[in-house]
C-alpha cells in the first residue's frame, strides 16, 4: 500500500468550488455505484436564505414535554425548507445574514459528498441488523474539529473501527454494518446556550463549523465560512476513507497487520493477536478451496458516514432530488440522527427529516414517553420499511433496564420495524473529581449488558451499537483493562467537547459484544474472559 504520505488531500480551508467531485466510486456497496448523482429542483431555491435565517434563533433547552404532533403530519406537503414554519432548536444567530446567505448559496452549487444510492445500499443492511440477521457498529468522534484533521487521525479511527468490526464478525458470526461518526460530525448541541467563566459570559460552543472553541467574545462568534470548511474537510475526509474502503487496505489479508503501535493493552493486543491468527488460517482454508484473497469481497469493504442532524440550514443546503427514483436525499452523510434536545414531534427537525429519503435515526433517552416513540415511527418512516429507522437508546444501566422494556413492546405491538442500537455513552457521563468530564468504563459496559439483556428478556433484536470513539492514545474515559485512573484523564485528554474510549477500550467492548451475539446464537464464548 502507498505511504500515507502520498495521499493529496484537499486543504481543509479550499472553497468547495475547488475541490473535484468524488469520483462515483462508491463508498459502501459496488452494486449501486451507477447511479445518477442527485440534482437540485428549482423549486428548492425558491426559498431566500434572507428568509431563512432569522427562523433558526432558537438556542435554549426545550421543554421535556414534547408536543403531539397531527397524524396527517405525514401526508402534509414537504419541501427542503417546509421545516422553517416549525420551532428549531439549538440553532445559532448568525449575526451577518447576507454572509450566511451567500455561503448556503455557495453549498448549494457544491457537489453531493455522497450518492443515494449508497444510502439506499445502507438502508438495505440496516434492515437486516432490525431482523437479527446484521449488527450494526457505528462509531468516532463526538465532535471532529478543525485542528485535529490529518490523515493519519482518521486513519487510525478507521483502523480501530475495522479490528472491531473483525471481531464482531468472527467472533459474533454475522455481517457488520460499519458506520463513522465521521466527515460531517461537527455541530454539537448544548444544555446551555451561554458559558459562564468566572465573571465572563458568552455564547456557548457549538462545534467548529458554527464558532470556535476559544474562550473570546471574537471566537464565539457564528462564522457562516465555517460551514464552507466543515464542508471542505468533510470531502477530503470521504476521498481518504474510500482509497482505505477500497483500495486494498481493508482486505481480509492484513487483519493482522492493523495494529496500533501504541497498544499497550496486553490482553486486548494477546485476543486480537489470536483472533488474527484464526482468521489467516480461516483464509487459508478458503484458499485451497478456491476462495482466493482477490475476491472483491476480500479485497475492500462498505463504509458509510453519519452525523446528528442539527445544523439545518447546512443540511438544507445539501440535500438533493435522485434523478433515478425522484426521492429527496440529505447528501451530507449516509445516515443521520436526530439527538434528545430536537426530537419534538411538532419541531423543525422532524419536519426536515421526515422528507429526506436517507436511512434515520432517533436518539431516545428514558425520557421518551412510549406513546411519542410509536408516533415519531408514524411520521418518519410511514411505509414501516425495514432499515428507514433506526432507535439509539441512551439511558444509563438502571433506567434502560426500567424504561426500555416498555418502549420495546409499544413498538412491538404496532407491528412496527425499528433497528434497535445501544449508545452507552451519553448516559453515563460524569465529572471527575480533578474536574474532567469523563464516562467510566463499567458504566458502558453495564449499559451495554443490560441492553442485551432486555432483548434476550423480549425476544427482540439488539440491533447494533453507537459509540464515540477515537484511534488516538488518549484519556478521557475511566476503566477498561488497562485501566485508566482519575489522575490519567490529564495525560491525553484532547477532546474538543465529551469523552471518547481510546483504541483498547473500544476493542475490550467489541470483545464484550462477540461474545453476547455468540451466546444469543447458542455458541460458546471464543475466549476465556468476556
Amino acid at each position: 500500500m502507498a505511504s500515507l504520505n502520498a495521499v493529496l488531500l484537499p486543504k481543509a480551508a479550499a472553497s468547495p468550488a475547488s475541490i473535484p467531485a468524488l469520483a462515483p466510486k462508491a463508498l459502501a456497496s459496488k452494486s449501486h455505484i451507477a447511479q445518477s448523482l442527485p440534482v437540485r429542483s428549482p423549486a428548492a431555491r425558491a426559498s431566500s436564505h434572507a428568509q431563512l435565517a432569522p427562523r433558526c434563533v432558537q438556542a435554549a433547552e426545550p421543554p421535556l414535554t414534547v408536543p403531539k404532533a397531527s397524524s396527517s403530519a405525514a401526508a402534509e406537503p414537504w419541501s427542503p425548507g417546509s421545516w422553517q414554519t416549525r420551532k428549531a432548536w439549538q440553532q445559532p444567530e448568525y449575526p451577518d445574514k447576507a454572509a450566511l446567505a451567500a455561503a448556503l448559496e455557495e453549498l448549494e452549487r457544491c457537489p453531493p459528498l455522497v450518492f443515494a444510492g449508497e444510502a439506499r445500499a445502507l438502508e438495505e443492511k440496516l434492515g437486516e441488523a432490525a431482523l437479527g440477521k446484521a449488527f450494526l457498529l457505528q462509531g468516532g468522534d463526538c465532535a471532529e474539529s478543525f485542528k485535529e484533521f490529518r490523515a493519519d487521525n482518521i486513519r487510525d479511527t478507521f483502523r480501530v473501527l475495522l479490528q472491531m468490526a473483525v471481531v464482531l464478525t468472527f467472533g459474533g458470526q454475522m455481517p457488520v454494518v460499519k458506520v463513522g461518526r465521521m466527515a460531517g460530525q461537527f455541530a454539537k448541541p448544548r444544555s446551555d446556550p451561554m458559558e459562564t467563566r468566572g465573571d465572563v459570559s458568552l455564547p456557548s460552543y457549538r462545534g467548529d463549523n458554527i464558532n470556535g472553541d476559544a474562550f473570546t467574545a471574537e471566537s464565539r462568534i457564528p462564522d457562516p465560512q465555517r460551514l464552507v470548511k466543515a464542508y471542505s474537510q468533510a470531502a477530503a475526509t470521504l476521498n481518504l476513507l474510500r482509497a482505505f474502503a477500497t483500495g486494498g487496505y481493508a482486505a481480509m489479508e492484513r487483519v493482522s497487520q492493523w495494529e496500533l503501535a501504541f497498544m499497550e493493552d496486553k490482553e486486548q493486543a494477546g485476543r486480537y493477536e489470536e483472533l488474527a491468527s484464526r482468521v489467516d488460517e480461516a483464509l487459508g482454508f478458503m484458499a485451497a478451496c478456491g476462495l482466493t484473497s482477490e475476491h472483491p469481497s476480500m479485497r475492500s469493504t462498505d463504509f458509510f458516514t453519519s452525523h446528528e442532524c442539527l445544523l439545518l440550514p447546512y443540511e438544507q443546503a445539501l440535500t438533493r432530488i435522485d434523478s433515478t427514483t425522484g426521492l429527496w436525499y440529505d447528501c451530507s452523510a449516509h445516515f443521520i440522527w436526530v439527538g434528545e434536545r430536537t426530537r419534538q414531534l411538532d419541531g423543525a427537525h422532524i419536519e426536515f427529516l421526515r422528507g429526506v429519503a436517507n436511512p434515520l435515526g432517533i436518539k431516545v433517552s428514558d425520557k421518551m414517553p412510549p406513546q411519542d416513540l410509536v408516533e415519531v415511527c408514524h411520521i418518519l418512516n410511514p411505509d414501516n420499511r425495514p432499515g428507514r429507522l433506526t432507535v439509539i437508546v441512551r439511558m444509563g444501566a438502571e433506567r434502560l433496564r426500567e424504561k426500555l422494556p416498555a418502549l420495546v413492546q409499544a413498538v412491538e405491538r404496532e407491528g412496527l420495524v425499528v433497528t434497535w442500537v445501544s449508545d452507552p455513552m451519553h448516559g453515563n457521563t460524569i465529572k471527575a473529581p480533578n474536574g474532567y468530564k469523563t464516562r467510566d468504563f463499567n458504566s458502558i459496559r453495564a449499559e451495554l449488558r443490560a441492553f442485551f439483556d432486555v432483548h434476550e428478556e423480549l425476544g427482540t433484536h439488539p440491533g447494533g451499537v453507537h459509540l464515540e470513539m477515537t484511534g488516538q492514545n488518549v484519556t478521557e474515559c475511566v476503566g477498561g483493562s488497562k485501566e485508566v485512573t482519575f489522575d490519567d484523564l490529564s495525560a491525553r485528554y484532547h477532546t474538543h467537547c465529551d469523552p471518547r474510549l481510546n483504541a483498547s477500550q473500544s476493542l475490550e467492548l467489541a470483545f464484550l459484544i462477540a461474545d453476547r451475539l455468540r451466546r444469543g446464537r447458542g455458541k460458546p464464548s471464543l475466549w476465556l474472559k468476556g
